[in-house]
């Protein structure tokens, strides 16, 4: 029975999160129009290797006794190089203690930037960047200093605006030390841990800052479950408010419409299951039911980022990963992903939202996010809307954030938040 029932978990996996993941990355194009060009099949390794590869940095090493200590307790911290991306801002890196999904205790990692302008106590913004990724080497502070132009963080530049008003800002590796990417609600744990940790570090000049929270699409989910947790899990806290954009609020959606031709983001979503894998080790198997293309497609992807997911997976399915074809067809598969769906989870928000997508937009079921709303909106949390006026989901993100951040600064003002409800 529990072979069965992990062989049937893992191909629904596979199915499920294709939809999830296109939707995180913004893809454009078509399922249905096939590839211009594949990259070729090769034998697959004799074993597997052990994903993701350990971060040859002794930083990350997580303490023997991280369980001793509190959600968002420092265990380490260095100050970075100047980075590039923000001219003249000093910059931290902090380890501390965090939650995994099944409830463990963990160390998350994230980066800290502080303003020549700061004030101390001035406001504080954690920006959940969208990663998209399998590999440690992916993670947004390795990120920040490469010279690498395919692994660089080019929306990174658009946060020296928030830098210029003086508000320091969070940069949490939300996708957790298993680099586990699809788990939404480990973001939302690992972004509120992240301010905890800086607001402990009086050099930081935070301490009792007004808070923040920002991302879009990918990043936005991180946003929007942080939003959502923090009455529960962190309610001293003190957000003001939170900007989300384009945010996947049902995964089962998602996955039900999936089906099961071939995608060009379809490496993202072989991510995305392996990413689930990883944080709930005892509910999904998907490596064991892999086929030869499926482990060769693991091992072309399990240390990858963005750029290598997308290069090796285009034009590839689901279906071609497994030889069992009953796919979506196990309830603890569909279990896994109502728990990471915003729509299904009865938590509500008490700070203020900003919110914006494109009314059309087919990467992401739109009545989710309506739906979703309208609970916080009956709840008597203050909701604007912003409907961009853009097709797709990828323009929707540079035009809704100038508003956002207008919204922010108002919030940080104490200015009565408008609701759009």
């Amino acid at each position: 029975m529990g072979s069965l029932f992990r062989r049937s978990f893992g191909t629904a996996v596979l199915g499920s999160v294709l939809a999830l993941t296109a939707a995180l990355v913004g893809a454009g194009t078509s399922a249905a129009q096939p590839p211009l060009l594949l990259p070729p099949l090769l034998s697959p390794p004799a074993a597997d290797a052990i994903f993701p590869v350990a971060d040859p940095d002794p930083f990350y090493i997580q303490p023997a006794d991280v369980a001793d200590h509190a959600p968002g307790e420092v265990l380490k911290i260095r100050q970075l190089p100047p980075s590039y991306y923000f001219p003249g801002s000093a910059m931290w890196e902090l380890l501390f203690r965090t939650t995994d999904s099944e409830g463990r205790p963990i160390a998350a990692n994230t980066t800290y930037v502080l303003p020549p302008n700061h004030v101390p106590d001035g406001p504080l913004v954690s920006y959940q960047h969208i990663i998209n990724s399998l590999g440690n080497k992916c993670k947004i502070v390795t990120e920040l200093y490469t010279t690498d132009p395919l692994h660089q963080i080019r929306e990174a530049a658009g946060l020296n605006i928030a830098l210029a008003r003086g508000w320091a800002v969070a940069l949490p590796d939300h996708l957790g030390p298993r680099m586990a990417y699809g788990a939404a609600k480990l973001g939302g744990q690992i972004t509120l841990d992240g301010i905890r940790a800086v607001q402990q570090v009086p050099e930081l000049q935070v301490q009792n800052s007004k808070v923040g929270l920002g991302g879009y699409s990918g990043g936005g989910m991180a946003t929007a479950w942080a939003a959502a947790l923090a009455p529960s899990y962190a309610p001293e806290l003190n957000i003001v408010g939170a900007a989300e954009g384009g945010t996947p609020m049902n995964l089962v959606k998602m996955a039900e419409a999936l089906g099961t031709n071939p995608h060009p983001a379809f490496g993202l979503a072989m991510a995305a299951a392996l990413g689930l894998e990883r944080e709930y080790p005892d509910r999904i198997d998907v490596s064991g039911q892999l086929n030869d293309q499926g482990r060769w497609m693991k091992q072309m992807i399990g240390n990858g980022c963005t750029n290598e997911i997308m290069l090796f997976g285009i034009g590839r399915s689901a279906s071609q990963m497994t030889d069992n074809k009953n796919f979506m067809d196990d309830p603890e598969a569909w279990k896994v992903m109502e728990e990471n769906s915003l729509e299904l989870y009865p938590g509500v928000p008490t700070a203020p939202i900003f919110e914006w997508h494109s009314p059309t937009d087919a990467l992401i079921p739109v009545d989710s996010i309506d739906t979703t709303l309208r609970r916080y909106c009956d709840a008597g949390t203050p909701v604007q809307t912003l409907l961009t006026p853009t097709p797709d989901h990828l323009s929707a993100a540079a035009l809704g954030l100038p508003q956002g951040l207008d919204w922010m600064d108002a919030r940080f003002r104490g200015d009565p938040a408008p609701s759009t409800c």
